[in-house]
C-alpha cells in the first residue's frame, strides 16, 4: 500500500498527518511502529488520522498514535498541526474549528499571526477519571518507586500526566524515573510525566517524559498539567509562559471549573509517500 502522508512538528513534537477523510486508512500496529521509526521509517513521535466527524458539531475527527503503535486520547501539539493543516488546505473556513478526539471534542482558533489556541477543556483531578489509584484527591501524591519516594500531582487533560516539580529541568532524573512513574501500577494506562522547573510566577521550564514515546521536544497537554499543576499548588498566576526543549507555549487557565487554553505555533515541515 502506498501512503501519502505530511510532516509537521508543534515546537519539535513531531507528527506524521495521514488524511483518510474521504477513505478509510487500515494501517496496523506494527505499520505505525514503522512509519515512526526515525531510521527505517519516516521518524515521528506521533501519527495523527484524519477522519469524518462522528458528531454534527464537529468539523473533523482525529486519532492520535504513539510511536510505540499504541493509541491515545489527547495530543495538544497534535490539534493545532491538525488545524493548521486543515486551513491550509481549505477543508475548514473562518479562523476557528471543533475537532473530535477520543477525550471529546476540543475548540481550535488560528491567531493572526499564525499561531493557534486550543481549548483543552477543563482538567479533570479526580483519580478514577485520571486515572490514578488513590482513596481522595489532594494537590500532590507520594508514589513510591522502590527504595524512594517522590511527589507529584496528577491531572487529565484527557490523557493522564504525573508533575514533579524540580529544582533544574537540566539535571532532572528523566531517563531514570520517566519510565518508571510511566509504567507505576498507580497510573492503571500508564502517564505522560512531567519535569517542572518553576522560574516565577508567570513562567517555568518543562520536560515531559510521554507514555508511549519516550521525553520529546514538547508535549502541549503536558505543558497544561504543568501549570495546572502550579496553580493547584500555589506556584503559578492564571497566564504562565512554558518554556520546553523546542520553544515556548502559553498556558492559561483561570480556576478548576474553567477550560485550559494553549496557545503555540505549528508548523508544515514537508509533504510525502511511503510504501507499506
Amino acid at each position: 500500500m502506498l501512503l501519502t502522508f505530511t510532516k509537521m512538528h508543534g515546537l519539535g513534537n513531531d507528527f506524521v498527518l495521514i488524511e483518510a477523510i474521504d477513505r478509510p486508512v487500515a494501517i496496523s500496529r506494527a505499520q505505525m511502529a514503522f512509519i515512526a521509526d526515525r531510521r527505517r521509517g519516516i521518524g515521528c513521535d506521533q501519527i495523527l488520522m484524519i477522519e469524518r466527524a462522528q458528531t454534527p458539531n464537529a468539523a473533523f475527527r482525529y486519532r492520535i498514535f504513539n510511536a510505540d503503535g499504541g493509541e491515545v486520547e489527547q495530543c495538544g501539539n497534535g490539534a493545532r498541526c491538525i488545524a493548521r493543516y486543515l486551513r491550509e488546505r481549505g477543508l475548514i473556513v473562518g479562523s476557528g474549528a471543533k475537532l473530535e478526539t477520543a477525550a471529546g471534542t476540543v475548540a481550535v482558533h488560528i491567531e493572526e499571526d499564525g499561531q493557534v489556541t486550543v481549548d483543552m477543556g477543563a482538567p479533570r483531578l479526580r483519580p478514577q477519571e485520571i486515572p490514578f489509584v488513590a482513596d481522595t484527591e489532594v494537590p500532590t501524591y507520594r508514589l513510591a518507586l522502590g527504595d524512594r519516594e517522590v511527589e507529584l500531582g496528577a491531572v487529565s487533560m484527557g490523557n493522564p500526566h504525573a508533575v514533579l516539580r524540580v529544582d533544574d529541568v537540566g539535571s532532572a532524573p528523566i531517563a531514570v524515573l520517566g519510565p518508571q512513574i510511566e509504567t507505576h501500577p498507580r497510573f492503571p494506562n500508564r502517564t505522560n510525566v512531567g519535569f517542572m522547573q518553576v522560574i516565577n510566577r508567570a513562567a517555568i521550564r518543562l520536560r515531559v517524559f510521554e507514555r508511549g514515546v519516550g521525553e520529546t521536544m514538547a508535549c502541549g497537554s503536558g505543558a497544561c498539567a504543568a501549570v495546572v499543576a502550579g496553580r493547584l499548588r500555589g506556584w503559578l498566576d492564571e497566564r504562565v509562559a512554558v518554556e520546553l526543549p523546542g520553544g515556548e507555549l502559553v498556558i492559561s487557565w483561570r480556576n478548576e471549573h474553567a477550560p485550559v487554553y494553549m496557545t503555540g505555533p505549528a508548523t508544515t515541515v514537508f509533504e510525502g509517500s511511503i510504501e507499506l
